[in-house]
């Protein structure tokens, strides 16, 4: 069975770090991409980074440039995004996505979904 799996969430304080993880399961990570996403509550969702699958390049918004690391580690199956200087603003529930082989910004090329993990900062 297809399946990723979120973890690490929680509340956060402002300025404090998170490692957000995304367990695969029924494929390999190599072959594909792995995206995260997030949306916060009356906000269009946002993607924030990417981990080709082909290349291994790695993609951030804006939002997140210079603050977050993507990594993946091919024996767990596992992507992990490690975000710093934690700021209300990354409050949102955030998902990882897995499409074929290399990056996009468009939800609609993601064929599996996990099911999200709530990230709320706040002092």
């Amino acid at each position: 069975q297809v399946q990723l799996v979120e973890s690490g969430g929680g509340l956060m304080q402002p300025g404090g770090s998170l490692t957000l993880s995304c367990a695969a399961s029924g494929f390999t990570l190599p072959y594909y991409a792995i995206g995260w996403f997030r949306q916060a509550p009356g906000k269009e969702s946002e993607g924030v980074s990417c981990f080709s699958g082909r290349d291994g390049s790695t993609y951030y918004a804006d939002s997140l440039r210079g603050r977050a690391t993507i990594s993946r580690d091919n024996a767990k199956n596992t992507v992990y995004l490690q975000i710093n200087s934690l700021k209300p603003e990354d409050t949102a529930v955030y998902y990882c996505a897995v499409k074929r082989y290399y990056c996009s910004g468009s939800t609609h090329e993601y064929n599996i979904w996990g099911q999200g993990t709530q990230v709320t900062v706040s002092s």
